[in-house]
């Protein structure tokens, strides 16, 4: 019950958002062919494209891009609005993969300790206990753990 009590006032925060941004959205009688919109106008046109593309299936007054503008200053603008809040994702991978391979070092640190007491215990075990197939054993135990350790580290639990 406490999940769909957060999921409605998260739509409804998001709709409020969504109609606050498109306030300022192209197509409006703001711009015209005296007062066109200019670069600035584009970068915010351009962060709120894709608000903007939803709200413009349900209200075709909304339009997603604005017909009075400057031209190219306002096609960059519309450009750079658009891809650095929207074409964020894959700079954001980069940061991502960056702390990944920073925290790399440290999880192989942390890998070779932990593989070194297992292979510890695991002699110590086999030594207790001789038999010929405990070196097999031991081989395929390690790979098993040494895969598993792998993916949990790697996962984002």
């Amino acid at each position: 019950m406490k999940r769909l009590t957060r999921s409605i006032g998260l739509l409804a925060m998001l709709m409020i958002v969504a109609v606050l941004l498109t306030g300022c959205a192209a197509g409006t009688e703001k711009f015209s062919a005296e007062q066109p919109a200019g670069f600035w106008a584009g970068i915010w046109h351009g962060a709120i494209s894709v608000i903007t593309l939803i709200i413009h299936i349900f209200n075709h007054d909304v339009r997603i891009y604005e017909i009075h503008n400057t031209g190219g200053w306002y096609d960059l603008g519309f450009l750079l609005g658009a891809i650095c809040i929207w074409g964020g994702g894959s700079t954001a991978g980069c940061v991502h993969s960056k702390r990944r391979k920073e925290g790399d070092k440290e999880w192989e640190e942390v890998g070779d300790k932990v593989e070194q007491k297992i292979k510890r215990k695991m002699r110590q075990w086999a030594e207790a206990e001789p038999d010929e197939d405990w070196d097999e054993v031991e081989k395929k135990l390690e790979r098993k753990l040494r895969d598993k350790l792998r993916k949990w580290a790697e996962s984002d639990d």
